[in-house]
């Protein structure tokens, strides 16, 4: 064989040599690209569109909101259902724990300085409550080690800055979570002047006494709107903050007595106390609409009472309406099995819908009970007219509803949204 020969073999073999290296080579980067692929597009399908284009709308228009997870250290920005950046944080050590619950950006600052611990710099500062959390750049180890603040990196820090708006939601959790898309008849929908529910008579206004505890600027007009004004049209489409939450025994007792004193019945002092006054009132209402003389408050009871009096009740649960920190309205709700836990769970309109569509709401849990969940949860509302009328009037891109059974008050004041901490 000649030498010319030889190397041409040799020339050959190398080809096909490098050829099948290729080729697995390529093989092998396939089979591992695609479970890859698979993961990393899954937090990012449409919430509920009929194609990716339309996903794509609704992740440019759709609100911002914010998921913390302690346990993971991690913090999750999304733009409605779809998860667009991640990163790990640095939250409360051990004594300087960070609350978990639902807040919103009530202040940002670029430079600040803390007023607590020794004029620390807090870049980027945004603040969830008055007494001092927020989120803001710092050391970010691998392990929580703030005074109760949520550290982040700092280019991460500087960017979402920019993105964010006061009134945005932060949900700090312990285990890591993410919204869903949801659907629900309790969820109110947009344009509500224009249905049946909202068809309401101009001229009825009811004056409701607060109930004990009620925030001290809820306005005395409760459950009830002045449609001769059509104020709803004129008023700012700024996004609402609803929060339907429990009344307490005492409170469903004290608004009892009120309509039992409206009807002509004379329970004496609307007080919340179960007297003998209250009692032979009770027993005089029954006789009057035939029902068994026990002098007991039964669900039968107070509901055929409330619909003597044109009100849809029991009282059992309490909405109020808030808009850029200020509360605008407040009313009566019932809540079904009332006593029974609710956890604490917040929707948000991720779309406002159109003339023939309804909006499209996301639900995230911020607290779960056993044997409840966000939809098994608004089955439980019962919204009166007027209430569900004076939302959906004013119902917005980005509007929020929380449900809970959790109290609601400590960081609420004035200049907040509503602010609920949870224990987990």
């Amino acid at each position: 064989m000649s030498k010319m020969t030889v190397k041409t073999s040799e020339n050959d073999c190398r080809r096909r040599s490098v050829a099948v290296r290729g080729a697995m080579l390529g093989l092998a980067i396939a089979l591992a690209a695609t479970p890859a692929m698979a993961r990393d597009t899954k937090p990012l399908e449409p919430v509920a569109g009929d194609s990716m284009k339309a996903g794509a709308a609704l992740l440019a228009d759709a609100p911002l909101q914010i998921l913390v997870s302690l346990k993971d250290q991690t913090l999750d920005v999304y733009r409605g259902t779809q998860l667009i950046e991640s990163t790990r944080i640095s939250s409360g050590k051990s004594g300087y724990g960070t609350p978990t619950g639902i807040f919103s950006i009530l202040e940002k600052r670029r430079r600040h300085f803390s007023n607590i611990y020794d004029n620390a710099p807090m870049p980027y500062m945004q603040r969830l409550t008055w007494s001092g959390i927020a989120l803001h750049e710092g050391r970010v180890p691998n392990y929580p080690a703030s005074h109760g603040c949520i550290r982040l990196p700092r280019g991460f820090a500087k960017d979402l800055f920019g993105k964010t708006e006061r009134g945005g939601h932060v949900i700090v959790t312990r285990e890591r979570t993410r919204p869903e898309g949801i659907l629900h008849a309790a969820l109110p929908r947009s344009g509500a002047g224009e249905t049946e529910v909202a068809s309401l008579d101009p001229d009825t206004v009811l004056l409701r006494p607060a109930l004990p505890g009620a925030a001290g600027d809820a306005p005395e007009t409760v459950g009830s709107i002045d449609r001769t004004a059509d104020t709803a049209k004129a008023e700012p489409r700024d996004p609402l903050r609803i929060l339907i939450t429990r009344t307490s025994a005492r409170e469903r007792l004290r608004d009892m007595q009120r309509v039992l004193d409206e009807l002509g019945y004379a329970p004496g002092p609307v007080d919340g106390v179960m007297g003998r006054k209250t009692r032979a009132a009770i027993e005089l209402f029954q006789e009057g609409a035939e029902l068994p003389v026990t002098g007991e408050p039964s669900d039968l009871v107070l509901r055929a009472l409330y619909a003597a009096a044109g009100e849809t009740g029991p009282a059992t649960g309490r909405l109020y309406v808030r808009r850029k920190f200020k509360e605008i309205y407040s009313a009566n709700v019932v809540l079904k099995d009332p006593d029974a836990p609710i956890g604490t769970h917040i929707y948000t309109v991720i779309d406002e819908g159109g003339t023939a569509s309804a909006p499209r709401w996301m639900s995230v849990t911020a607290a779960a009970t056993q044997g409840t969940d966000a939809h098994s949860v608004l089955s439980r509302i019962e919204w009166t007219p007027e209430a569900r009328a004076f939302v959906e009037d004013r119902l917005a891109l980005g509007s929020s509803l929380i449900v809970t059974d959790r109290p609601f008050r400590l960081h609420s004041g004035l200049g907040t949204d509503f602010v609920v901490t949870t224990r987990q």
